[in-house]
């Protein structure tokens, strides 16, 4: 019996070195591919897809503020004619400092030591992306529509750019601390709401200029997002992938040496 234990505990100590000599398998980088649909994976609807998910609100509104913008007409005049016998105007230098106060909430819950969903230069570079997104489409339109404001100041009023300023900081806001609380967004889109109201009592906009102006705010946001390829949280590849080391320079000299090893 003793010599069987001791063959068995002998048998079993061999083979240790075999298996510790078996690399381990890396785990598969899965964020690489995230936008990639998995190989053998069923092909979603295309109404179940993230563009659409994310576009369908954006889209009813911009449709709605379309079709309702009849200048001094319909709706627009009815809301206009409520608006100015409930609300006094009220300085448009709130209005323009309003309407970045939801980056100054995404600035102050990150000091605050609340962690985002991603890190701040990927942050930095979606809110720099929906920026463009939102000022080339907001000012294309604009040009395009032609349409008069309600105090008949110029004819740049759909959409609003003020209101889809604030809604493109408010969605920013909401997405990256969506995970931690609602409440977040739901102050952010507050403030937002409060820049399109505070537009409208001022007799700059219509309602139909501030509803498409936070689809088109949302909107931006939402495609600066879906279009971004960064990686979260992740050191970039190019500097993954290149060192730095001080080198001796024949004749008495110190250099750094700059190494970069592309992957194949």
């Amino acid at each position: 019996m003793l010599f069987r234990l001791v063959l068995v505990l002998s048998l079993g100590s061999a083979t240790l070195p075999a298996v510790a000599q078996v690399p381990l398998a890396t785990p598969a980088d899965t964020t690489l591919n995230k936008y990639q649909t998995p190989a053998g994976a069923a092909k979603k609807a295309w109404y179940k897809g993230k563009l659409v998910r994310a576009s369908l609100v954006p889209a009813l509104l911009i449709t709605y503020g379309a079709i309702t913008a009849q200048g001094d007409a319909g709706i627009n005049r009815e809301i206009r004619t409520f608006v100015r016998q409930q609300f006094r105007p009220v300085s448009t230098r709130f209005d323009d400092a309003l309407l970045l106060a939801p980056y100054a909430e995404l600035g102050l819950v990150a000091l605050a030591g609340v962690e985002s969903r991603s890190d701040r230069i990927n942050t930095l570079l979606v809110i720099v992306k929906a920026e463009a997104i939102m000022l080339a489409s907001v000012y294309a339109v604009k040009s395009l529509s032609r349409e008069t404001r309600p105090d008949g100041d110029d004819n740049y009023s759909f959409p609003s750019g003020h209101t889809a300023q604030a809604f493109l900081a408010a969605s920013i806001v909401h997405t990256e601390f969506r995970d931690k609380s609602q409440w977040y967004g739901v102050g952010a889109y507050t403030i937002a709401t409060s820049v399109a109201a505070l537009r409208m009592i001022n007799d700059k906009h219509w309602q139909s200029d501030v509803v498409a102006g936070a689809g088109f705010g949302i909107l931006s946001a939402h495609l600066a997002y879906l279009t971004h390829r960064n990686r979260w949280g992740r050191q970039p590849r190019l500097l993954r992938e290149t060192s730095l080391s001080p080198t001796y320079v024949p004749g008495g000299g110190m250099g750094l040496g700059l190494v970069w090893r592309p992957r194949r």
